[in-house]
């Protein structure tokens, strides 16, 4: 327990207890009060917390396994889109053309049935298995071919950018049955309660509050086990790694499906709190800026990429509200200013103002 909970994971799940249990107090008190908050911000919140999850997902392949992947906007998307389906299918009779069967967007498009992918998203605890299975299988057999075939590197990097593109033109296309380019939306209630009822809403922020901590606890002890320590081997020395025996690519599959896993959580988590599911969070720039976020906080830290996400969407939260031609070049910025000046991100920052111990004075020799 002493190596799962180390100080700096200690000091961020008791902040984000703390936020957990006051955030939703304050949302509640009357307006004018000293410590009241608005209740907007509790979905933003909740927001934030899903791209620290995502974040910490992206740390756990590529800061202990070295694996670099431009894909993940696609694993968190496919969570996203999950759910997205159950919630249009909550919406039954109530929509615009009043179709129990059929989402409002399928009869503006003229379909006549149902598609058979979209059976079973009627129930809550398929769509939630399916936001994490789908992500994951996909990531099992990308990563099944691209291990064994020992790609690695930048062109494993350029295979996932790839991948989230091809994903991204196919769900554009009407004829995919996911809504098109305006995605899923309109969202009413999720297992009958009112998703703009501010209850249901400080129910998913708390929710996904528990699910950042499981998650970091869960990819902590990963990487505090000995099949954490042979992924730091392969990260570091791969060719060794394989000569010493052990089957790199069943590690490597391992933890980018667990990964995927984590991102399609996240995105599963995003969607009833934002309201909307479009193709355009497979827009391989937003899997980028993911990697900005990991290398600001720190990679190989996990703490440190959620601490790293919930800064950079902030920042662009505040720039795209005041300076909205600014934040491309803040994020470009970010990026030189981490290559140059903060390999290790800002929690290696911090370790530099750390005090060095005293070396113990060596004895006089004789």
């Amino acid at each position: 327990m002493r190596k799962l909970i180390d100080l700096r994971m200690g000091l961020f799940l008791a902040a984000l207890f703390l936020v957990t249990v006051l955030a939703p107090v304050a949302s509640t008190l009357q307006a004018g009060s000293t410590f009241a908050m608005p209740s907007y911000l509790i979905p933003l919140l909740g927001k934030y917390l899903c791209y620290a999850l995502l974040a910490v997902a992206l740390d756990l392949c590529w800061g202990y396994a070295g694996i670099l992947s431009l894909g993940h906007g696609a694993f968190f998307a496919l969570g996203g889109y999950a759910m997205g389906m159950h919630l249009m299918r909550e919406i039954g009779a109530r929509g615009v053309y009043a179709n129990p069967e059929l989402p409002d967007f399928m009869v503006f498009l003229g379909w006549d049935e149902l598609p058979w992918f979209w059976y079973g998203f009627s129930s809550f605890p398929f769509a939630a298995v399916m936001a994490l299975l789908v992500p994951g299988l996909l990531a099992f057999v990308f990563g099944w071919f691209a291990f064994r075939s020992r790609v690695s590197g930048v062109y494993l990097s350029i295979i996932t950018q790839a991948l989230t593109f091809a994903l991204l033109l196919a769900f554009f296309r009407n004829e995919m049955g996911f809504g098109g380019n305006n995605g899923l939306t309109d969202f009413r209630d999720v297992l009958g309660f009112s998703l703009s009822a501010p209850s249901t809403r400080i129910a998913l922020f708390v929710l996904t509050a528990i699910s950042l901590a499981a998650c970091l606890l869960i990819a902590k002890a990963i990487t505090v086990s000995k099949a954490g320590k042979v992924l730091v081997a392969v990260r570091d020395a791969e060719s060794r790694t394989r000569f010493m025996g052990y089957r790199v690519e069943s590690y490597s599959v391992f933890v980018f499906t667990v990964s995927a896993m984590m991102a399609g959580l996240a995105g599963a988590l995003y969607v009833p709190q934002v309201g909307i599911i479009n193709p355009g969070e497979f827009a391989p720039a937003n899997s980028i800026e993911i990697v900005v976020w990991v290398a600001l906080g720190g990679r190989g830290t996990l703490v440190g990429a959620a601490i790293g996400a919930l800064v950079v969407v902030a920042l662009k939260s505040w720039l795209t509200a005041t300076f909205p031609d600014l934040w491309l070049f803040a994020l470009g910025g970010l990026f030189i200013l981490v290559t140059l000046a903060l390999p290790n991100g800002l929690l290696g920052l911090l370790d530099r103002f750390k005090p060095r111990r005293a070396k113990p004075a060596q004895e006089a020799t004789a």
